[in-house]
């Protein structure tokens, strides 16, 4: 067997892990972590072994490590995009040895990425599921390394791009000196069809164990249908939320639904006011009729009336020939007034009649036409303020008050915060067409921590951004949310070469480095050009590679590089 080189330098890894006690967490290159007791974990798996059994306790825990396997596949090629094959899958071993999972020394890697071939061995010692296993349930006949075997098979599958799975073919808590594993591609192994169901969830029969000496407890019984706080829909996709105001505003919007009655939407700007409206349009007996929006804000003063009422031939100069205003193309449907309180007075008191005798009168007309509009009004001005102020006629704002309904501030639904960017992110890769590997615990701590002034549609435009900026199967990070500001990190440690923790700060520069540099006379132009320059190069033209190596975003390594050139 011919020897393997050994393992790199694990200083790349070590700088992506950070410990911010500040405020309570732990980061692994934007991916929130938990430090927590080996012991804690074999509690877990013996409550586990106790209720569920061992068959499925297996198959749950390869599932897990699975998972976890799969994401630190994706900092491979992102950490070491210039390294050969050996160095950049090492990624992964070297990850789990300093995750505190086991000791892990290759002994045989045989990868082509390109035909697909894997073949690989590798020796583990200090397994911390050997060290619980056999301290709760003594030896063992079979290996027991449920959760690394399903790491090592999900990393590799991920890094292959195709299923690998490995199998524990010697294991400490049956006696031997260390663990053994072999990993190859899924069809390779004789019985590769097995090793892959045990990936597959298991489906409880009636609720009970497969296998298990213990019968699990019943599940609560589903909650009514009739009961169920369903979102309403629209054209535009599903209204997304959670929390309590948001909750409280779809419920009002349902129950006006059914009804005739002129509902009056308020909020501040972006926070969705027409999405709303469309879902009540959408929801009410009127749904397969015309849906007109007009922001009022956008018509010019002395094309109001003309826009929303309409005008006779002859009306005016120019007006050579009849045309229906916003409120008969709505004739059956809804009309939505956006920005309700820029409407001048004059039109303010034609709003009124429609609203009292359902009939409009176009410009130039001497008989008005009878209409049937279901009025839907929005403003994120106060009307009370604007009443008090002579702008808004204080009859029409009690008429159209009847059913206000406020839509809250993004900032106060802090609960509909992430499945709302997940939903954007699904949105906007499918429009770009780019695979995106998700958001990270960063982004999304990033997200919550925001004041939200552009409500959701700053949410939207953010998104977006961040789907363009991440490269292609990776996670949108918060540096692509905020390339000019983001939001400030709590002071963090990093993990030093000697195990302990140190503060994350800047490497410092040699002292020899830095008078040669002086001494060569060295300007600070020319010196960032070399950086930047030899950065780009070692990482094969893959700018987010160069930027990670400069400690810089890709667009500021963008902007740095534009200006190199042009000099």
């Amino acid at each position: 067997m011919p020897t393997l080189p050994a393992l790199p330098t694990d200083a790349d890894l070590r700088r992506q892990i950070q410990f911010s006690a500040a405020d309570g967490r732990i980061w692994l290159a934007g991916q929130r972590m938990v430090l927590m007791h080996a012991a804690s974990l074999g509690i877990l798996r013996r409550e586990l072994m106790h209720t569920l059994g061992p068959a499925a306790t297996r198959r749950l825990l390869l599932r897990v490590g699975h998972a976890s396997g799969e994401r630190d596949a994706a900092l491979a090629r992102q950490l070491r995009p210039g390294a050969d094959a050996f160095a950049m899958f090492s990624v992964g071993p070297q990850l789990h040895m300093l995750q505190g999972a086991v000791q892990v020394t290759p002994e045989k890697l045989e990868l082509d990425a390109a035909t697909g071939h894997f073949h690989g061995i590798f020796a583990w010692q200090q397994s911390w599921e050997v060290e619980v296993h056999v301290r709760d349930f003594g030896p063992q006949s079979a290996p027991v390394c449920w959760m690394l075997l399903g790491y090592a098979s999900g990393y590799t599958s991920a890094f292959m791009g195709r299923t690998v799975l490995f199998q524990e073919v010697q294991c400490a808590a049956s006696g031997h000196a260390h663990c053994r594993i072999e990993g190859r591609p899924v069809q390779d192994w004789p019985d590769g069809a097995q090793l892959a169901a045990d990936y597959a969830p298991d489906v409880p029969d009636g609720g009970a164990p497969q296998d298990g000496p213990r019968a699990l407890p019943a599940w609560p019984a589903p909650m009514p249908a009739e009961d169920r706080p369903e979102p309403p829909a629209d054209a535009l996709g599903p209204l997304i939320g959670r929390s309590a105001g948001f909750t409280a505003a779809t419920r009002l919007l349902r129950k006006a639904a059914g009804t005739q009655v002129t509902v009056l939407l308020t909020g501040e700007t972006g926070v969705g006011k027409e999405r709303f409206a469309r879902a009540l349009h959408a929801l009410s007996p009127r749904a397969a009729k015309p849906f007109v929006a007009v922001n009022c804000a956008a018509l010019p003063g002395s094309l109001v009336e003309s826009e929303l009422f309409g005008t006779e031939k002859g009306a005016y100069t120019g007006a050579d020939a009849a045309r229906a205003g916003r409120f008969e193309r709505a004739h059956g449907g809804t009309l939505f007034l956006d920005e309700l309180g820029e409407l001048p007075l004059s039109a303010q008191a034609k709003l009124l009649r429609v609203l009292q005798d359902g009939q409009v009168e176009r410009l130039g007309a001497t008989q008005p036409r009878q209409v049937d509009v279901r009025l839907v009004a929005a403003t994120h001005v106060d009307l009370q303020d604007a009443v008090r102020a002579g702008r808004f006629r204080q009859d029409l704002y009690y008429r159209l008050n009847v059913y206000p309904i406020r839509i809250p501030p993004l900032r106060e639904r802090q609960d509909d915060i992430e499945p709302f960017a997940r939903h954007l992110l699904q949105r906007f890769a499918a429009l770009h067409d780019k695979h995106i590997g998700g958001l990270t615990d960063r982004a999304l701590h990033a997200l919550r921590q925001y004041a939200w002034p552009g409500n959701v549609r700053e949410m939207e435009n953010l998104i977006e951004r961040g789907v363009i900026l991440a490269d292609p199967g990776q996670p949108v990070d918060a540096a692509h949310l905020f390339p000019d500001s983001a939001p400030a990190a709590a002071p963090a440690h990093t993990l030093q070469a000697s195990g302990r923790l140190g503060e994350a700060r800047a490497p410092a520069c040699d002292a020899a480095l830095i008078d040669r540099l002086l001494g060569e006379r060295l300007d600070l132009q020319a010196l960032e050009t070399h950086l930047i320059e030899a950065a780009v190069e070692r990482s094969h033209g893959n700018l987010a590679a160069a930027a990670r190596l400069l400690g810089l975003t890709r667009p500021q390594l963008s902007y740095r590089l534009n200006k190199v050139r042009d000099i």
